[in-house]
């Protein structure tokens, strides 16, 4: 990745999520980043479980943005170009 990229977390990209789960433990989410969600005025990352989960496979977990320590990337896709649309009509 050139230097001058910056990485965002990308719909359908797999990552690795390290969050707190209590003072002494760790939480590890393995998934597919769906996109981010609210709990209440709070931002979560949403992340569907892959099979290392077992029973809990294909849920999604929401993570609270400031639970988070660690996101390792574990397959990345690329961010679809956004197009900018010209202004078809000019009022003035």
């Amino acid at each position: 990745m050139a230097e001058e990229e910056s990485l965002t977390l990308t719909k359908g990209s797999r990552y690795r999520i390290v969050s707190i789960e209590t003072r002494e433990k760790a939480m590890v989410s393995h998934g597919v980043f769906k996109g981010y969600a609210t709990i209440g005025p709070d931002e979560a990352i949403s992340v569907e479980l892959d099979d290392s989960h077992k029973a809990e496979s294909g849920k999604i977990r929401l993570v609270p943005c400031h639970m988070v320590l660690a996101v390792d990337v574990v397959e990345q896709l690329k961010e679809p170009k956004k197009e900018s649309k010209a202004p078809e009509k000019m009022f003035g």
